[in-house]
């Protein structure tokens, strides 16, 4: 490998810091004091030619990057030779900066802007090798214009955060997002040995060529860790977008917080101009509006809303990014802003955001002594953080718990202990949260026209509610209060319990005037307080929405599920108080709010990765369990609604999963020969059961079936490559872990794969063709009854194709009608001996809504017999997975009355209904049997009449 110091090397003596510098290189970083113990020649020589008292320019920069991808011979090195020269670079480069950052001798712009033309050199390098490449294997991309006229296609690389504004950090990931100018082909000539293919396949193999050589970790290291998920639709999208495509999503997805993150985009390097111009023509409109945009405010709070939610969550004050008064909070005052008034005002249109204070100071939306103190703080955050990620090279924005590192790094950013840091750390903090505060609004306190929302005299409140409890509700009362816990909390959490505690007993007030139900709703509220009051910045959110509150209690005494659920998930209070169950989001709603919290996820936090998850499936379903207390809304959309969320959950694990094991064994083969992509990843979630027939409850686990369309023998295309087997595999087994791992958060939801072929003694995932032959060949008939209640969820498409494939082929092959009736028949029997309730219950008057003859299951019979039976003649009954619709195409078809398959909806839904409600009330299925009598004859007759037994 030629390197720049070889030369020097042997012509010039070499560096030699003096023990002072060394000094200060060892207290500031393990990671670069470890490089130059290791490395003392390569470093020497590197320092001789690039001392640590002068800049670096972006020419120097393009020439040590040069140098170092170039072989013996002075020629273009072979990929492994590359991506090490990369490695060692960044290696020398990132000694060179934390010692010339630990010794105070580079400002913050000039250190940002060096690692952020570093970036760009790199990404261009990394561009144009891998484009060299592929033409020699595809020709060049081309796409023809309106007039009819050729053009080669490229690629704009855009920069996004913080290296869009020429702000990396030490230890940043690159934000990039891949756009091209059309669909088209490639000119590959055959005879020449090149292979023509389509543009998108093209971009997409440079996009995943770039990122092989930056961001692999190999032996060597990294370059820069690459972040896709900025780009349109995120995770599970094309790597790269073309500029009609883009057009259509700024138009008709774009959200206001993706104005944020294309706010800083940037064009990185050169591309022709007519190019630049179109992207700036689509860009510029999106994020800024000519007028001063208050559209914008209403997004802004949800932003700024869910930036103090995950601070409440976290209660993380190690975080100087994250935590309260920290640099997001910065950036957000200062892009909020920029995205109101930028149209208006040019000169907001800046990506970093130290210009933008000092433009929004100018124009007079800053103050002079606000401006002050947020520069100041931003710059002390900044270099605090370079400080942190220098110790080990770690993408961290925590302060570390280790003192030894704690008292290095005081001395570093040059205070004398830890403490005096962080009384400087705490004071720019403040200074940052009187402002954010300030921003758009403060948390809202709902409108109160009834003026008696406002408790007065607390006295006469306490003896009214005397009044109304009963004994025991008193005594649990006055247990509460008279608690260690209570006795134990800090002046702080005592005086919060006490501002909120007027709100809670006005709240019990109104509860007991509507409804008489103060004493079913107490010892649940008290379990609630045990819970929050230690964390009682819940507290605090309660004595800020008197109305929200006054809704809470009726919600604790009409559901103990949900009363259980806050009490062990206090973060899911916030969410409730809002009352965000007023709406339920649909589906591509419910991807954005998550995609959203997931981009606030660290690639390499699991930890956090499965917090979100979780939250985020506890948060909706409990808006629905909400929505459903109120009975806004037939069962049908409720089921639907826990069913989107389920999917968008399993969508956003299997996007995670696939991308973790991508960076660690490169891209799997499909079966048509080349790699898998993002888009199309080569493996698909099937849902059975109650997923599959959009009938989930609230406490449903998931019937799931993993299927693949990848070669099991070819090899993965990473360096440390596994066959497509095994990627499946551990696919399949890293989704079990995202979904099925407890945490202190619960789990994402209970997996049941038994249904898959062989059951549990069966592969965990399985190619479309062994699924065929399986259905075709081995499976029993009630395995072709489950798969009636079949539904591809999520995944590849071209697998999802195959399976509704195939389970059309297996539903509508050829069958008598006796021999499904005797084989469903035979299974109910089986079902209802081994699941329905005893003789002895069944004599007491009980009956279990779910498994006793005239329940749910005799119902999901029917509609399975009526598939089996009947889809070799008509098709169209294969289309549905849900019980309704199936009775629905029965009806139309004419197969069986309308009357009956009306008959047997109603009463589906009427026992899915009381299933749900007694699921809410915590109560068995197992009920009076005199007060469904009459729903029980009916589906009795029908099965009856329809199945020719009793």
């Amino acid at each position: 490998m030629l390197n720049s110091g070889s030369y020097q090397s042997n012509h010039q003596p070499s560096y030699q810091p003096t023990p002072a510098q060394l000094q200060v290189l060892q207290i500031a970083s393990e990671f670069a004091y470890q490089i130059w113990e290791s490395r003392t020649i390569s470093c020497q020589t590197f320092l001789r030619s690039y001392p640590l008292m002068q800049t670096l320019t972006r020419q120097q920069i393009d020439d040590l990057i040069q140098d170092y991808t170039l072989d013996e011979n002075y020629q273009s090195a072979d990929e492994a030779q590359v991506m090490s020269g990369l490695r060692h670079l960044r290696m020398l480069l990132m000694m060179r900066w934390i010692w010339q950052d630990a010794l105070g001798v580079i400002e913050l712009e000039q250190l940002t802007d060096e690692l952020s033309e570093f970036a760009g050199g790199c990404i261009l390098f990394a561009k144009d090798y891998t484009y060299q490449h592929l033409v020699s294997q595809y020709g060049q991309p081309t796409f023809i214009d309106d007039k009819g006229t050729q053009h080669i296609d490229d690629m704009a690389i855009m920069a996004m955060g913080k290296l869009g504004a020429h702000e990396l950090n030490l230890s940043s990931d690159i934000d990039l997002i891949f756009v091209h100018q059309a669909r088209g082909q490639t000119d590959g000539d055959k005879a020449k040995g090149a292979r023509s293919i389509d543009n998108k396949r093209f971009m997409t193999r440079l996009g995943q060529g770039i990122i092989k050589l930056l961001d692999n970790n190999t032996a060597d290291g990294f370059v820069f860790r690459v972040d896709m998920r900025l780009r349109p639709w995120g995770d599970g999208s094309d790597l790269a977008i073309h500029l009609s495509a883009l057009q259509k999503y700024f138009a008709n997805h774009g959200r206001a917080w993706e104005r944020f993150a294309w706010l800083k985009a940037r064009v990185v390097g050169q591309i022709a101009q007519p190019f630049y111009d179109e992207l700036q023509a689509l860009i510029k409109p999106f994020v800024f509006r000519y007028y001063v945009d208050y559209s914008a405010f209403a997004a802004l709070r949800e932003m700024k809303s869910l930036i103090q939610n995950q601070v409440a969550q976290r209660e993380d004050l190690d975080n100087i990014k994250l935590g309260a008064g920290g640099i997001r909070d910065i950036e957000f005052i200062v892009q909020a802003f920029q995205l109101i008034y930028g149209g208006r005002h040019p000169q907001l249109q800046v990506k970093s955001c130290l210009h933008a204070m000092v433009a929004l100071c100018e124009i007079g939306y800053l103050k002079r002594p606000t401006y002050e103190v947020l520069q100041a703080a931003y710059r002390f955050l900044r270099r605090l953080e370079h400080a942190i990620q220098a110790i080990n090279d770690q993408q961290t924005q925590r302060l570390p718990h280790d003192p030894f590192w704690q008292h290095n790094l005081a001395i570093t950013l040059g205070f004398g202990n830890w403490e005096r840091l962080l009384t400087t750390l705490n004071c720019h903090r403040d200074n940052v949260n009187i402002p954010f505060e300030r921003m758009v609004t403060e948390r809202q306190v709902p409108a109160q026209d009834d003026t008696t929302l406002e408790p007065t005299n607390i006295d006469a409140q306490i003896a009214q509610l005397d009044t109304v409890l009963t004994g025991d509700s008193r005594a649990q009362l006055q247990i509460f209060w008279q608690s260690k816990m209570v006795a134990n909390l800090s002046d702080e959490a005592r005086t919060r319990l006490d501002d909120a505690y007027p709100v809670i007993l006005h709240a019990l007030l109104e509860h007991q005037e509507q409804q008489q139900l103060a004493n079913t709703a107490l010892p649940r509220l008290i379990a609630l307080l045990e819970a929050i009051c230690r964390r009682s910045i819940y507290l605090v959110m309660i004595a800020e929405n008197p109305n929200a509150t006054v809704e809470l209690i009726p919600m604790l005494s009409a559901s103990p599920w949900i009363a259980n659920e806050l009490a062990r998930y206090p973060v899911l209070l916030d969410n409730f108080l809002q009352q965000r169950y007023r709406y339920l989001p649909d589906k591509p709603e419910l991807h954005d709010i998550l995609r959203q919290q997931l981009l606030r996820v660290e690639p390499e936090d699991e930890e956090e990765l499965l917090s979100v998850l979780r939250l985020f499936k506890k948060n909706q379903v409990l808006a629905v369990a909400a929505s459903d207390v109120l009975a806004e809304r037939p069962i049908m959309k409720v089921s639907d609604s826990l069913t989107y969320i389920a999917a968008v959950v399993l969508e956003a694990a299997l996007e995670r999963s696939f991308a973790e094991l991508v960076k660690r064994y490169g891209y799997p083969i499909a079966q048509d020969g080349d790699p898998v992509t993002e888009a199309d990843c080569g493996f698909a979630i099937i849902g059975y059961g109650k997923l599959g027939g959009l009938e989930l409850s609230y406490s449903s686990d998931l019937d799931l079936v993993f299927l693949h369309k990848i070669k099991e023998q070819g090899m993965t295309t990473g360096e440390k490559s596994v066959s497509g087997m095994k990627f499946a595999a551990r696919l399949a087994q890293k989704l079990m872990t995202y979904l099925n791992t407890q945490t202190r958060d619960g789990r994402a939801y209970e997996v049941d794969m038994r249904l898959r072929p062989s059951g549990n003694a069966g592969m965990m995932v399985v190619s479309c063709h062994a699924f065929e032959t399986y259905q075709l060949d081995k499976a029993w008939s009630w395995e072709h009854q489950a798969l009636v209640r079949a539904r591809a969820i999520c995944g590849d498409r071209r697998v999802t194709t195959r399976f509704c494939d195939i389970r059309r082929t297996v539903l509508a092959l050829p069958r008598t009608i006796e021999q499904v009736r005797m084989e469903v028949t035979s299974m109910r029997i089986k079902m209802q001996k081994h699941l329905g309730s005893s003789q002895r219950k069944q004599q007491a008057g009980r009956f279990h809504l779910k498994q006793d003859a005239g329940g749910i299951v005799d119902i999901e019979f029917l509609a399975q017999f009526a598939v089996l039976a009947y889809s070799h003649d008509y098709p169209s009954l294969t289309k549905w997975s849900d019980n309704v619709r199936i009775f629905e195409e029965m009806a139309l078809l004419g197969i069986w009355e309308v009357q009956v398959c009306q008959d047997l909806s109603d009463a589906y839904l009427r026992v899915r209904a009381a299933t749900h409600q007694l699921a809410l009330a915590e109560q068995s299925l197992l009920v009076d049997e005199a007060l469904w009598q009459e729903t029980r004859a009916l589906v009795q007759a029908q099965w009856q009449h329809l199945m020719g037994v009793e």
